[in-house]
C-alpha cells in the first residue's frame, strides 16, 4: 500500500514537471529577451531627448515595439522585469495584467500610455489599450470612463474588491500640482470600465483624486493584513489656498478607506505608524519646498 501510495506521488509529481515546463516551453524565452532589450534601448533614447516632439515621436516606437513582443505566443508569461520606464501589474487572479508609463512634457506635464492584456489559453494575444484622454474628461472623479477615455495614471498596485478592482495610481498632472489616483476598474459585459461607485462617503465618485504639491510626496498604500486603504490627509497650508493645489500637502494624519462588503469605507484620523523621517515636524510654508515627509511610488 505504501508502495502504491509513493508510486502514485511519484507518477503525479512527474506529471505536474512536465506539465510546468510544457508551458515554459511555449513561451520563446530567447525571443522575449531580444523584444526586452530593445524597448530597454528605447526606454533610454526617450530619457535623454530634449524636445517633446522627439520623445513622443520615440515613444511611438516604443509603442508598436510592445505591441509586437505581446504577439508572441504565451508572451503574457514575461515579466519584462528589467524596463524601468514602464509598470506592469497583474491582477491577483492572473487574469489580465496592466501596462502603463508616462512621458514628461517640457512645460511639466505628462501623458500617459497604457494597456490591458487578458491571459487566453491558446496564448494569443487579447490587448485593450488605454488612451488617455486627461484633459477632456469633465468632472473626472465622477465620469464612468471605457478604455479609450482614460483618466490615465501609472498604477504601481492593485486589490480585488468584490467583482472589482482597485488600484493605485501616480500621475504627475502638470507644473504645479500632483495626483495620485484611487481608480476602480471592473468588467461589464465582457468588457474594462474605469470606474464605479463604491466610495461609501463620496456616492457619486466613480474614483478619487488627491491633489497635492509637486514638491510633497502623499502616502497612498494597502494595508493587506488589516485590509483597508491607508492614505496621507492633504490639506492646504492654510484656508487661504483654499483650491490653490500648489500648497496643499499632508498634515501628518493619515485616514483609511476598510475594504468591506464589497465597499470602500472611509475611517478618518486613524493610527499608523509609519516610518519616522527626519522632516515629520517640519511646516508647510507657502512658497517654499514642501518637505518630502512619506513616500509615494
Amino acid at each position: 500500500m505504501i508502495k502504491f501510495f509513493f508510486s502514485s506521488v511519484l507518477l503525479l509529481l512527474s506529471w505536474c514537471f512536465i506539465s510546468v515546463n510544457k508551458v515554459q516551453a511555449q513561451v520563446n524565452f530567447h525571443e522575449m529577451g531580444k523584444w526586452q532589450d530593445s524597448l530597454l534601448r528605447l526606454e533610454g533614447q526617450i530619457k535623454v531627448l530634449q524636445s517633446d516632439a522627439e520623445r513622443l515621436e520615440k515613444n511611438f516606437v516604443f509603442v508598436k515595439t510592445l505591441v509586437s513582443s505581446l504577439k508572441e505566443r504565451h508572451a503574457y508569461l514575461f515579466n519584462f522585469d528589467k524596463l524601468s520606464s514602464i509598470t506592469v501589474l497583474r491582477s491577483p487572479d492572473d487574469s489580465f495584467r496592466i501596462f502603463s508609463w508616462n512621458i514628461d512634457l517640457n512645460d511639466g506635464s505628462y501623458l500617459y500610455y497604457g494597456a490591458i492584456q487578458r491571459k487566453t489559453k491558446d496564448g494569443k494575444l487579447s490587448l485593450v489599450p488605454l488612451l488617455d484622454k486627461t484633459f477632456e474628461i469633465q468632472k473626472p472623479e465622477e465620469a464612468l470612463l471605457s478604455p479609450d477615455n482614460w483618466y490615465g495614471a501609472r498604477y504601481y498596485d492593485i486589490q480585488p474588491l468584490g467583482n472589482a478592482y482597485v488600484l493605485l495610481g501616480w500621475k504627475g498632472h502638470n507644473a504645479d500640482y500632483t495626483q495620485k489616483v484611487i481608480e476602480i476598474l471592473h468588467l461589464q459585459n465582457d468588457q474594462f470600465i474605469l470606474g464605479k461607485t463604491l466610495f461609501a462617503d463620496q456616492p457619486n465618485s466613480q474614483r478619487r483624486i488627491f491633489n497635492f504639491s509637486k514638491q510633497a510626496s502623499m502616502y497612498l498604500k494597502f494595508d493587506r493584513p488589516q485590509e483597508r486603504l491607508i492614505f496621507d490627509h492633504i490639506v492646504p497650508a492654510n484656508s487661504s489656498f483654499t483650491g490653490n493645489f500648489k500648497y496643499y500637502g499632508p498634515d501628518l494624519s493619515y485616514d483609511a478607506y476598510l475594504l468591506k462588503g464589497g465597499k470602500l469605507l472611509l475611517k478618518s484620523d486613524v493610527p499608523f505608524a509609519n516610518a519616522p523621517h527626519a522632516d515629520d515636524n517640519s511646516a508647510i510654508i507657502p512658497g517654499q519646498a514642501i518637505p518630502k515627509m512619506k513616500s509615494g511610488l
